[in-house]
Protein backbone atom coordinates (compact mmCIF):
# COMPACT_ATOMS: atom_id res chain seq x y z
CA UNK A 1 0.00 0.00 0.00
CA UNK A 2 1.20 3.27 -0.75
CA UNK A 3 2.96 5.52 1.79
CA UNK A 4 1.71 9.43 1.95
CA UNK A 5 4.32 12.35 1.60
CA UNK A 6 5.89 13.35 4.77
CA UNK A 7 7.08 16.76 4.01
CA UNK A 8 8.35 19.10 6.59
CA UNK A 9 5.41 20.78 8.07
CA UNK A 10 4.15 22.87 11.55
CA UNK A 11 4.57 20.45 14.74
CA UNK A 12 2.80 23.28 17.16
CA UNK A 13 -0.49 22.02 18.52
CA UNK A 14 -0.43 18.64 16.91
CA UNK A 15 -2.38 17.14 19.57
CA UNK A 16 -4.46 18.20 23.00
CA UNK A 17 -2.14 18.77 26.45
CA UNK A 18 -1.93 15.01 28.01
CA UNK A 19 -4.55 16.87 31.04
CA UNK A 20 -7.16 16.56 28.47
CA UNK A 21 -6.76 12.82 26.78
CA UNK A 22 -9.89 11.50 27.95
CA UNK A 23 -9.21 8.32 26.26
CA UNK A 24 -7.30 5.57 25.43
CA UNK A 25 -6.99 2.83 22.57
CA UNK A 26 -4.50 -0.23 23.11
CA UNK A 27 -3.82 -1.98 19.92
CA UNK A 28 -2.49 -5.80 20.74
CA UNK A 29 -1.92 -7.57 17.36
CA UNK A 30 -1.19 -11.82 17.27
CA UNK A 31 -1.05 -14.74 15.05
CA UNK A 32 -0.90 -17.87 16.48
CA UNK A 33 -0.37 -16.58 20.25
CA UNK A 34 -2.57 -18.97 21.89
CA UNK A 35 -2.27 -18.56 25.97
CA UNK A 36 0.30 -15.88 25.54
CA UNK A 37 -2.92 -13.97 24.11
CA UNK A 38 -4.46 -14.32 27.11
CA UNK A 39 -2.00 -13.15 29.47
CA UNK A 40 -1.37 -9.67 27.48
CA UNK A 41 -4.91 -9.37 27.80
CA UNK A 42 -5.30 -9.71 31.03
CA UNK A 43 -2.58 -7.50 32.05
CA UNK A 44 -4.11 -4.73 30.24
CA UNK A 45 -6.95 -5.32 32.39
CA UNK A 46 -4.41 -4.64 35.52
CA UNK A 47 -3.26 -0.93 33.76
CA UNK A 48 -3.30 1.68 36.53
CA UNK A 49 -4.81 4.99 35.20
CA UNK A 50 -5.54 8.07 36.74
CA UNK A 51 -8.25 9.28 34.63
CA UNK A 52 -10.35 8.74 31.15
CA UNK A 53 -11.58 5.11 29.61
CA UNK A 54 -9.39 2.72 27.99
CA UNK A 55 -10.78 0.90 24.52
CA UNK A 56 -8.92 -2.48 23.52
CA UNK A 57 -8.58 -4.05 20.02
CA UNK A 58 -7.61 -7.29 19.02
CA UNK A 59 -6.15 -7.38 15.41
CA UNK A 60 -5.78 -11.24 14.48
CA UNK A 61 -3.81 -12.00 11.66
CA UNK A 62 -4.69 -15.13 10.01
CA UNK A 63 -4.14 -17.40 13.46
CA UNK A 64 -4.89 -21.24 12.55
CA UNK A 65 -5.14 -21.84 16.37
CA UNK A 66 -7.89 -20.99 18.97
CA UNK A 67 -6.77 -17.29 19.27
CA UNK A 68 -9.88 -15.77 18.33
CA UNK A 69 -12.05 -17.57 20.72
CA UNK A 70 -9.67 -16.90 23.25
CA UNK A 71 -9.68 -13.27 22.44
CA UNK A 72 -13.72 -12.87 22.68
CA UNK A 73 -13.76 -14.21 26.09
CA UNK A 74 -12.64 -10.60 27.14
CA UNK A 75 -14.30 -7.47 26.40
CA UNK A 76 -12.46 -6.19 23.78
CA UNK A 77 -13.36 -5.46 20.00
CA UNK A 78 -11.96 -8.39 17.78
CA UNK A 79 -10.60 -7.87 14.32
CA UNK A 80 -10.33 -10.83 11.88
CA UNK A 81 -8.01 -9.31 9.49
CA UNK A 82 -7.44 -12.07 6.91
CA UNK A 83 -4.76 -11.37 4.28
CA UNK A 84 -3.16 -13.29 1.50
CA UNK A 85 0.42 -12.37 3.37
CA UNK A 86 -0.56 -11.31 7.04
CA UNK A 87 2.01 -8.60 8.67
CA UNK A 88 2.72 -6.87 11.85
CA UNK A 89 2.22 -3.56 10.11
CA UNK A 90 -1.46 -4.63 8.08
CA UNK A 91 -2.19 -5.94 11.70
CA UNK A 92 -1.47 -2.36 13.11
CA UNK A 93 -3.34 0.04 10.60
CA UNK A 94 -6.43 -2.16 10.93
CA UNK A 95 -6.43 -1.70 14.46
CA UNK A 96 -5.35 2.08 14.93
CA UNK A 97 -7.42 3.11 12.18
CA UNK A 98 -10.80 1.42 14.72
CA UNK A 99 -9.30 3.23 17.45
CA UNK A 100 -11.44 6.09 18.78
CA UNK A 101 -8.64 7.80 21.30
CA UNK A 102 -6.26 10.77 20.36
CA UNK A 103 -3.46 8.59 21.65
CA UNK A 104 -3.14 4.30 21.20
CA UNK A 105 -0.96 1.86 22.64
CA UNK A 106 0.25 -0.79 20.45
CA UNK A 107 1.15 -4.12 22.06
CA UNK A 108 2.31 -7.20 20.69
CA UNK A 109 0.20 -10.00 21.79
CA UNK A 110 3.24 -12.56 23.57
CA UNK A 111 3.79 -9.35 25.58
CA UNK A 112 2.32 -8.80 29.32
CA UNK A 113 2.44 -4.47 29.88
CA UNK A 114 3.55 -3.21 33.45
CA UNK A 115 0.49 -2.16 35.22
CA UNK A 116 1.81 1.17 35.67
CA UNK A 117 3.60 2.21 32.38
CA UNK A 118 1.05 4.34 30.80
CA UNK A 119 0.25 6.43 34.24
CA UNK A 120 4.25 7.15 34.23
CA UNK A 121 4.56 7.62 30.25
CA UNK A 122 1.63 9.80 29.41
CA UNK A 123 3.21 13.19 30.55
CA UNK A 124 5.39 12.94 28.04
CA UNK A 125 3.08 14.23 25.54
CA UNK A 126 2.86 17.51 27.12
CA UNK A 127 5.48 18.72 25.20
CA UNK A 128 3.40 18.77 21.39
CA UNK A 129 6.66 18.09 19.37
CA UNK A 130 7.03 14.17 21.44
CA UNK A 131 4.95 11.83 18.76
CA UNK A 132 5.99 8.87 20.25
CA UNK A 133 6.91 7.27 24.01
CA UNK A 134 8.49 3.87 24.63
CA UNK A 135 9.75 2.50 27.50
CA UNK A 136 11.78 -0.78 28.53
CA UNK A 137 11.14 -4.26 27.23
CA UNK A 138 12.00 -7.52 28.66
CA UNK A 139 12.49 -11.03 28.43
CA UNK A 140 9.93 -12.70 30.26
CA UNK A 141 11.89 -16.03 31.22
CA UNK A 142 15.52 -14.94 29.95
CA UNK A 143 16.55 -18.28 31.51
CA UNK A 144 14.52 -20.33 29.97
CA UNK A 145 16.48 -20.32 26.50
CA UNK A 146 20.18 -20.14 25.55
CA UNK A 147 18.76 -17.86 23.18
CA UNK A 148 15.91 -15.82 25.34
CA UNK A 149 19.18 -15.35 27.89
CA UNK A 150 21.09 -13.60 24.99
CA UNK A 151 18.35 -11.56 23.21
CA UNK A 152 16.95 -10.27 26.09
CA UNK A 153 20.14 -8.15 25.36
CA UNK A 154 18.91 -6.90 22.66
CA UNK A 155 16.36 -4.69 24.50
CA UNK A 156 18.24 -2.86 26.82
CA UNK A 157 19.24 0.58 25.05
CA UNK A 158 19.79 4.03 26.69
CA UNK A 159 16.47 6.06 27.36
CA UNK A 160 16.20 9.89 25.87
CA UNK A 161 15.39 11.20 22.17
CA UNK A 162 16.02 7.87 19.71
CA UNK A 163 15.30 7.32 16.15
CA UNK A 164 12.69 4.53 16.56
CA UNK A 165 10.62 2.19 18.48
CA UNK A 166 9.38 -1.02 18.22
CA UNK A 167 6.33 -2.82 18.60
CA UNK A 168 5.25 -1.41 21.42
CA UNK A 169 4.47 2.13 21.95
CA UNK A 170 2.63 5.13 22.92
CA UNK A 171 1.65 7.13 19.91
CA UNK A 172 -0.47 10.18 18.94
CA UNK A 173 -3.11 9.20 16.31
CA UNK A 174 -3.29 12.16 14.82
CA UNK A 175 0.34 11.42 13.92
CA UNK A 176 -0.43 7.96 12.33
CA UNK A 177 -2.70 9.31 10.50
CA UNK A 178 -0.50 12.16 8.86
CA UNK A 179 2.51 9.57 7.64
CA UNK A 180 -0.24 7.38 6.92
CA UNK A 181 0.80 4.53 9.49
CA UNK A 182 3.13 1.51 8.59
CA UNK A 183 4.22 0.34 5.44
CA UNK A 184 2.14 -2.72 5.15
CA UNK A 185 5.04 -3.57 1.74
CA UNK A 186 7.21 -4.81 4.80
CA UNK A 187 7.58 -7.75 6.43
CA UNK A 188 9.82 -6.61 9.45
CA UNK A 189 11.13 -3.08 10.46
CA UNK A 190 7.93 -1.30 9.54
CA UNK A 191 8.61 0.58 13.08
CA UNK A 192 11.51 2.31 12.40
CA UNK A 193 10.46 2.78 9.10
CA UNK A 194 7.32 4.77 10.17
CA UNK A 195 9.69 6.32 12.96
CA UNK A 196 11.80 7.86 10.52
CA UNK A 197 8.97 9.17 8.51
CA UNK A 198 7.91 10.80 11.92
CA UNK A 199 10.85 12.01 12.57
CA UNK A 200 10.72 13.60 8.79
CA UNK A 201 8.17 16.28 10.06
CA UNK A 202 10.60 17.14 12.66
CA UNK A 203 8.52 15.37 15.61
CA UNK A 204 10.47 13.61 18.16
CA UNK A 205 10.19 9.38 19.43
CA UNK A 206 11.21 9.32 23.10
CA UNK A 207 12.12 6.36 25.07
CA UNK A 208 11.48 6.60 28.87
CA UNK A 209 13.43 4.84 31.46
CA UNK A 210 9.92 3.03 32.45
CA UNK A 211 9.13 -1.12 32.56
CA UNK A 212 7.00 -0.94 29.86
CA UNK A 213 6.36 -4.98 29.01
CA UNK A 214 7.61 -8.27 29.42
CA UNK A 215 8.46 -10.44 26.07
CA UNK A 216 7.78 -13.77 25.73
CA UNK A 217 10.37 -14.49 22.80
CA UNK A 218 9.35 -18.27 22.44
CA UNK A 219 13.04 -19.44 21.24
CA UNK A 220 13.80 -22.88 22.53
CA UNK A 221 15.62 -24.17 18.56
CA UNK A 222 18.39 -22.95 16.09
CA UNK A 223 16.18 -23.17 13.25
CA UNK A 224 13.81 -20.38 15.07
CA UNK A 225 16.98 -18.24 15.95
CA UNK A 226 18.40 -18.76 12.58
CA UNK A 227 14.94 -17.35 11.09
CA UNK A 228 14.59 -14.59 12.73
CA UNK A 229 18.15 -12.86 12.39
CA UNK A 230 17.12 -14.04 8.30
CA UNK A 231 14.31 -11.67 8.98
CA UNK A 232 16.18 -8.88 10.45
CA UNK A 233 18.67 -9.08 7.59
CA UNK A 234 15.98 -8.79 5.18
CA UNK A 235 14.30 -5.42 6.64
CA UNK A 236 17.92 -4.27 6.80
CA UNK A 237 18.01 -4.21 3.06
CA UNK A 238 15.04 -3.30 2.46
CA UNK A 239 14.52 -0.44 5.08
CA UNK A 240 17.61 0.86 3.94
CA UNK A 241 17.13 0.62 0.09
CA UNK A 242 13.96 2.50 0.52
CA UNK A 243 15.61 6.12 1.90
CA UNK A 244 19.23 5.44 0.33
CA UNK A 245 20.28 8.86 -0.92
CA UNK A 246 17.53 10.88 1.34
CA UNK A 247 18.48 13.73 3.28
CA UNK A 248 17.37 11.10 6.21
CA UNK A 249 18.83 7.76 5.73
CA UNK A 250 17.90 4.81 7.95
CA UNK A 251 20.02 1.14 8.60
CA UNK A 252 22.40 2.24 5.95
CA UNK A 253 25.25 2.16 7.83
CA UNK A 254 23.93 -1.33 9.62
CA UNK A 255 23.37 -2.94 6.05
CA UNK A 256 26.73 -2.20 5.01
CA UNK A 257 28.49 -2.91 8.13
CA UNK A 258 26.73 -6.73 8.06
CA UNK A 259 27.22 -6.81 4.45
CA UNK A 260 31.28 -6.62 5.30
CA UNK A 261 30.80 -8.49 8.19
CA UNK A 262 29.15 -11.47 7.32
CA UNK A 263 31.34 -12.10 4.19
CA UNK A 264 34.36 -11.56 6.03
CA UNK A 265 33.38 -14.16 8.84
CA UNK A 266 32.05 -16.56 5.54
CA UNK A 267 35.35 -16.01 3.72
CA UNK A 268 37.45 -16.59 7.07
CA UNK A 269 35.63 -19.71 7.66
CA UNK A 270 35.30 -20.84 4.47
CA UNK A 271 38.99 -20.23 3.66
CA UNK A 272 40.18 -21.62 7.15
CA UNK A 273 39.06 -24.77 6.21
CA UNK A 274 39.81 -25.31 2.91
CA UNK A 275 43.51 -24.67 3.77
CA UNK A 276 43.44 -27.35 7.03
CA UNK A 277 42.33 -29.67 4.40
CA UNK A 278 44.73 -29.01 1.72
CA UNK A 279 47.73 -29.20 4.59
CA UNK A 280 46.41 -31.77 6.88
CA UNK A 281 46.44 -29.20 9.79
CA UNK A 282 43.74 -27.91 12.12
CA UNK A 283 46.63 -24.63 12.82
CA UNK A 284 43.87 -22.77 10.02
CA UNK A 285 40.79 -23.38 12.22
CA UNK A 286 42.41 -22.91 15.52
CA UNK A 287 43.56 -19.24 13.82
CA UNK A 288 40.22 -18.25 12.40
CA UNK A 289 38.55 -19.35 16.20
CA UNK A 290 41.32 -17.60 17.89
CA UNK A 291 40.33 -14.20 16.09
CA UNK A 292 36.65 -14.90 16.48
CA UNK A 293 37.70 -15.04 20.50
CA UNK A 294 39.11 -12.01 19.85
CA UNK A 295 35.92 -10.20 18.56
CA UNK A 296 33.99 -11.58 20.88
CA UNK A 297 36.29 -10.18 23.72
CA UNK A 298 36.36 -7.04 22.24
CA UNK A 299 32.58 -6.64 22.27
CA UNK A 300 31.78 -8.37 25.78
CA UNK A 301 33.83 -5.34 27.22
CA UNK A 302 32.16 -2.58 25.08
CA UNK A 303 28.90 -4.11 26.08
CA UNK A 304 29.54 -4.29 29.68
CA UNK A 305 26.78 -1.37 30.46
CA UNK A 306 24.40 -3.87 29.61
CA UNK A 307 24.58 -5.89 32.31
CA UNK A 308 27.16 -7.23 34.94
CA UNK A 309 26.55 -10.86 33.98
CA UNK A 310 30.53 -11.57 32.58
CA UNK A 311 28.69 -14.85 30.74
CA UNK A 312 25.63 -13.33 29.23
CA UNK A 313 27.55 -10.77 28.49
CA UNK A 314 30.27 -13.57 26.46
CA UNK A 315 27.50 -15.23 25.10
CA UNK A 316 25.54 -12.19 23.97
CA UNK A 317 28.81 -10.74 22.22
CA UNK A 318 29.82 -14.70 20.43
CA UNK A 319 25.71 -13.93 19.19
CA UNK A 320 26.72 -10.46 17.90
CA UNK A 321 29.17 -12.32 15.89
CA UNK A 322 28.42 -15.08 14.34
CA UNK A 323 24.13 -13.51 13.97
CA UNK A 324 26.59 -11.33 11.06
CA UNK A 325 25.98 -14.69 8.72
CA UNK A 326 21.76 -15.44 8.81
CA UNK A 327 21.43 -11.33 9.06
CA UNK A 328 23.86 -11.40 5.30
CA UNK A 329 21.38 -14.00 3.88
CA UNK A 330 18.67 -12.11 4.74
CA UNK A 331 20.00 -9.47 3.05
CA UNK A 332 21.00 -11.46 -0.18
CA UNK A 333 17.41 -12.66 -0.22
CA UNK A 334 15.93 -9.50 -0.53
CA UNK A 335 18.09 -9.03 -3.23
CA UNK A 336 17.18 -11.76 -5.22
CA UNK A 337 13.58 -11.07 -4.33
CA UNK A 338 13.93 -7.20 -5.88
CA UNK A 339 15.81 -8.66 -8.94
CA UNK A 340 13.11 -11.38 -9.24
CA UNK A 341 10.37 -8.61 -8.88
CA UNK A 342 8.78 -10.92 -6.08
CA UNK A 343 6.78 -9.38 -3.40
CA UNK A 344 8.03 -10.40 0.28
CA UNK A 345 6.48 -13.45 2.04
CA UNK A 346 5.93 -13.44 5.89
CA UNK A 347 9.15 -15.04 7.77
CA UNK A 348 8.28 -16.48 11.01
CA UNK A 349 10.17 -18.17 13.78
CA UNK A 350 7.85 -18.87 16.50
CA UNK A 351 5.62 -21.47 17.13
CA UNK A 352 1.64 -21.54 17.87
Amino acid sequence: MPVPSTATSQTSNIAPPVDELSALTVVVIGRNEGARLVRCLESIEQMRLSQGSVEVIYVDSGSTDDSLERAARFKVEVIDHKSSNPCAAAGRNAGWRAAKAPVVLFLDGDTVLDPGFVAGAIAEFRDPSVAVVFGNRRELAPNASFYNRVLDLDWIAPAGEVEFCGGDALIRREVLERVGGFDERLIAGEEPEMCRRIRALGLVIKHVDLPMTGHDLAITRFSQYWHRAVRTGYAYAEVSAKFKNSPLPLWDKEARRNLIHGAGLIAMLASAALISLAMKSAVPIVAAAAIIAALVIRTAFRLRWKTADRATRLLYALHSQLVQIPQLLGQLKYRRDRFRGRTAELIEYKDA
